[in-house]
Order: C-alpha cells, then sequence, then structure tokens
C-alpha cells in the first residue's frame, strides 16, 4: 500500500490548517475535517510478495483534528479507514482485497516537534492467501536535533 499518498495528504492538510487558524488570538482555535468515500488509485508494491508491482485502489473515510494554541504549538491527529484492493501486474501473483486503518498524530512547539504514524492492511488474496501487514513510524526532533526516528514494517 501507498503510505506516501496518505501521508502526502496528511502533510498538506496540516501545513494548510494550522496557518489558517493561528491567526486568531486567545483560546485555542480548533479545525476538524471529515472526508467521506474518497477513492483514489496509484501504483505500488506488495512490500509482504518481494514488493511485487501492482496498482492499489482506496475507499475511505477520514478524519483530520487540529488545535492551534496562541502562542504557535499545535496537535493534530488524524484516521483514515476503508477498503483497498491490490491489483498486481505479474497474473502469476494474486491479487488482494481487504480493509486498512491508518493514524496520524503530531505536536509541534517552539522548542520541537513529533510526529508518529501507523499503518494496519488486512486482506485476502484471489487464491486464498491472507495479506496482512502493520507499519509504525515516528520522528522527535528538539530544535534542530532528531532525537528519536524509525520506521517498521511487519508482515504476517
Amino acid at each position: 500500500m501507498r503510505k506516501r499518498t496518505l501521508i502526502g495528504l496528511v502533510v498538506a492538510a496540516m501545513l494548510a490548517l494550522p496557518t489558517a487558524v493561528s491567526a486568531h488570538g486567545g483560546s485555542p482555535e480548533t479545525f476538524t475535517d471529515v472526508f467521506k468515500d474518497v477513492t483514489e488509485s496509484f501504483a505500488d508494491v506488495n512490500p509482504c510478495a518481494g514488493n511485487a508491482p501492482g496498482t492499489v485502489t482506496l475507499t475511505y473515510n477520514g478524519v483530520i483534528h487540529v488545535t492551534q494554541f496562541p502562542d504557535g504549538h499545535h496537535h493534530v491527529t488524524g484516521t483514515f479507514t476503508g477498503t483497498f484492493v491490490f491489483d498486481t501486474t505479474d497474473p502469476a501473483l494474486p491479487d488482494y482485497s481487504g480493509r486498512f486503518t491508518q493514524w496520524f498524530g503530531e505536536n509541534l512547539n517552539p522548542d520541537g516537534f513529533n510526529a508518529t504514524f501507523t499503518f494496519r492492511v488486512k486482506g485476502a488474496g484471489t487464491d486464498g492467501s491472507s495479506l496482512r501487514f502493520n507499519a509504525v513510524a515516528h520522528i522527535t526532533i528538539v530544535g534542530s536535533d532528531v532525537i528519536v526516528e524509525f520506521e517498521k514494517l511487519r508482515c504476517g
């Protein structure tokens, strides 16, 4: 699955939304955006099958919530969940369909930034096989130093 596409959507929203609400003083400002029945398709690989190439089609609902504080720090969180179809390019390999859920959260303040991302996929192949994987990524930055950074993918 191409988490980069969803991350790109999330990053664009995170960059635009805090700017829109930071112009206000006083109490924290909040913004919530809800997505319904979004469909997108893109080329990607199956990381649990030797990076076999194919086309992914996602249909999902989601929500992004932003809280922007008057001093400039903010908290952002979001969840996307829906269905996927992975159409493998090689006709000898199975295609897959199933469900996915993605969650992310980030915090930004004058001293640093942290963000965490999770992605879970559970599907069935046209040959009766299963596709399951979990991904998690995290980064913590203090000042200009990256303190923690990792990305883990587990198939099984």
